[in-house]
């Protein structure tokens, strides 16, 4: 990043480490923040066809496996090195996405000062404040309603990325936050820019990160 700086900023590489998987020579999924082996294997997982003769173990295998997997090999990293506090962080931020808010949550209070300024701890605070939103939103149904019968209402915008981005639908989300930047950057406190900011921490494909970032550039700038 400090000889390719240009290379750098077409990829809006922020913090680092940011790892971009590149396939045929575009990049097609990449992620911000050091990972644990568990997550960076279910990462790579989603882009690899199973082994030879590994298809049905791979098939009767439980969806969630990569992060439990993950959780586990973090827990043991964390006992083998309990003053490794980006460890905890990231154990939160796995914590948020298996559902256990409570326990994510009370380990990111635990964390003392130098390490609640990290890009660990950010992006687990982050996701926690979109899980928190999600949980209180109301359905994805109730939502749409209320934004068809107010298109402005920027609250319920705000609330249905919040739930996208807790579903996984990254982009669907990223649209939503955009538009209330797009709508009315007082609104909530500079709500959408806030909430874009929070988003790049939490998705994890560089490319439309970095293609979300530069549309935001362009409306701020």
């Amino acid at each position: 990043t400090d000889e390719e700086m240009a290379v750098a900023g077409s990829f809006g590489i922020k913090s680092l480490p940011t790892v971009v998987l590149f396939k045929d020579g575009r990049p097609v999924d990449g992620f911000m923040g050091a990972q644990p082996e568990g997550a960076i294997r279910a990462f790579l997982a989603k882009h690899m066809a199973p082994l030879e003769g590994q298809a049905e173990h791979v098939v009767d295998e439980p969806a969630d496996l990569g992060l439990e997997d993950a959780i586990a090999q973090t827990q043991a990293a964390i006992e083998a090195e309990p003053e490794k506090h980006e460890l905890k962080a990231e154990l939160a931020d796995l914590l948020i996405q298996a559902g256990e808010l409570e326990d994510a949550e009370a380990l990111l209070t635990a964390l003392p000062d130098t390490a609640q300024i990290g890009e660990p701890a950010k992006r687990a605070q982050a996701r926690l404040r979109f899980a928190r939103i999600a949980a209180e939103a109301g359905s994805e149904s109730e939502l749409q309603a209320a934004l068809h019968a107010d298109a402005g209402d920027l609250q319920a915008r705000h609330h249905l990325g919040a739930l996208y981005l807790a579903a996984g639908q990254d982009k669907a989300a990223l649209d939503q936050f955009m538009t209330i930047l797009k709508t009315d950057r007082t609104f909530g406190d500079d709500l959408g820019r806030k909430a874009l900011v929070d988003a790049f921490r939490v998705v994890t494909n560089a490319e439309l990160v970095g293609d979300y970032r530069r549309k935001m550039s362009s409306l701020l700038f």
